[in-house]
């Protein structure tokens, strides 16, 4: 099966193909599994044309009990491949079962959501004067470029491409190479959806950023939405100002997670285990930063430090695996690199994971969790996102102190806060400059809520009413009548 899989592009209702063949590759092992072409600039460059086409004729933009069933349709296709989905993702991206099953069975909920926005929006009209009567329509901004990234690539595509859709746009969506394969199965649904108008999705692939540069540069796309780092949002923030490009994005994160001396630790530990450990710690939301109350700290390390130690690392195939590969052997050699460079400034090793030495996973791009002790929140350990499973552990004495270097960081996407005091949680909560923060809980997401980040952390929110924000622009209409006419 591996050596048939083939990744294409979706542009205008088609397959499409381009000359530069790579390779997709299980993570796990490091085999091939399959090939796609590598997208190019100039498919990027005809698909914003399919998709500005099809925005300007085939009605989609207007007729929103359209765009309500084709998203419920696209919902209803979503759960029917949810089997295929969890399986190539698995395979490609390295996600142990549940963490796939996790991220495709979101996927309904959100399509479902906003087809119902769809048919909500609304707009505002007023007699502004005597006879003068002012309508504000909310409209369809035009082409969204949708940049999604490999860690999450079927739900976080989505939920920047359900709001586009509901809000009219067409969509040029530019998937990761790394999950080349996946990518192609959601294409497969799209063409699936019968109501569900050629060209308003499309969807090229690349590794590189060729195709991403057109999106962001054409002034045929109103807006781009990304999920991405922190710096390459810097940069698309950028270049979209030449045109005066509209730009949202979900962004990097360093999320801390607050234990206090009455925390419930059964609760905390297997929460902040998973917080750490769940997409092998490539998440945005991954709890990276823990800060503990002084006097539980000596009881935390160690429990903490028992659990990290008896996580499972392997491939998605052993159903015994905690926790899957990272996605390459680059990226664990990267985060290796950042834990080394802690520990030579001064980090104490709690507990070191890192990469297999030797035996069959050292094949893989497997990543140990790591556990690191500091005592000074500016090590760059504790302020730049590592992107892997790697926790740093620091005290506190009281609450002012927690809250001060919970928001010691450029970031600001979530926190989590451990505490059964029934005032000190919500009181803690509207001190930390973060987008969300879960109570005696982490990374718990509702299609209902909006979810965004804090200064480096991102521009806008995806999920809730607050996500089609991005894709509509307002038009006032003023129309004025004579009203003495009706006494002639």
């Amino acid at each position: 099966m591996a050596s048939q899989l083939r990744g294409r592009h979706w542009i205008g209702g088609e397959w499409a193909d381009a000359p530069a063949v790579a390779e997709s590759v299980d993570p796990a092992s490091g085999e091939t599994i399959g090939t796609y072409t590598e997208a190019t600039d100039t498919m990027a460059t005809r698909a914003i044309a399919v998709a500005l086409k099809s925005f300007q004729d085939s009605g989609w933009r207007d007729n929103r009990r359209l765009r309500a069933k084709a998203l419920n349709e696209m919902a209803n296709r979503f759960e029917t491949r949810t089997g295929d989905l969890v399986e190539v993702l698995m395979l490609e991206n390295g996600k142990v079962k549940a963490e796939a099953e996790f991220e495709v069975t979101m996927v309904p909920s959100k399509l479902r959501f906003y087809a119902a926005l769809a048919l909500a929006d609304y707009g505002r009209a007023m007699e502004t004067a005597p006879g003068r009567y002012t309508t504000t329509l909310r409209e369809a901004a035009g082409v969204a470029g949708i940049i999604a990234p490999w860690n999450s690539p079927v739900v976080l595509f989505i939920r920047s491409l359900a709001p586009a859709l509901a809000a009219g746009c067409t969509a040029v969506g530019k998937l990761p190479g790394f999950t080349a394969q996946t990518n192609t199965r959601m294409c497969e649904v799209f063409s699936e959806v019968a109501s569900l108008p050629a060209g308003v999705v499309n969807v090229f692939t690349e590794t590189h950023s060729a195709g991403a540069r057109v999106l962001v540069d054409s002034p045929d796309v109103s807006v781009i939405s990304l999920t991405g780092s922190s710096k390459t949002g810097r940069a698309m923030m950028a270049a979209c100002a030449t045109n005066m490009k509209r730009f949202g994005g979900e962004l990097g994160g360093k999320t801390p997670m607050l234990v206090f001396d009455d925390a419930d630790l059964d609760a905390a530990l297997s929460k902040i285990e998973k917080a750490l450990t769940v997409f092998a710690g490539q998440f945005c939301m991954t709890g990276s930063r823990l800060l503990v109350h002084r006097p539980i700290l000596d009881t935390v390390r160690e429990r903490l430090a028992a659990r990290l130690e008896a996580v499972k690392a392997g491939p998605a195939a052993d159903p015994s695996s905690d926790t899957g590969p990272m996605i390459n052997m680059a990226n664990v050699r990267r985060v290796d690199g950042m834990v080394e460079a802690a520990i030579a400034a001064g980090a104490a090793v709690v507990v070191r994971g890192g990469p297999f030495k030797n035996g069959p996973l050292a094949r893989g791009a497997f990543y140990r969790p790591t556990l690191l002790e500091i005592n000074h929140h500016s090590m760059p350990i504790a302020q730049e996102e590592v992107f892997g499973p790697v926790l740093v552990m620091q005290a506190f004495d009281s609450e002012d102190e927690a809250v001060a270097l919970a928001n010691e960081s450029e970031y600001g996407l979530a926190a989590s806060i451990w505490s059964t005091n029934v005032d000190r949680p919500l009181r803690i909560a509207r001190q930390l400059q973060a987008g969300t923060v879960w109570i005696n809980n982490w990374a718990v997401v509702y299609d209902e809520t909006e979810e965004g980040g804090y200064k480096q952390s991102g521009l806008g929110r995806l999920n809730g009413v607050s996500a089609i924000d991005d894709f509509v622009e307002y038009r006032t209409v003023i129309h004025e009548i004579d009203l003495r006419a009706a006494h002639r």
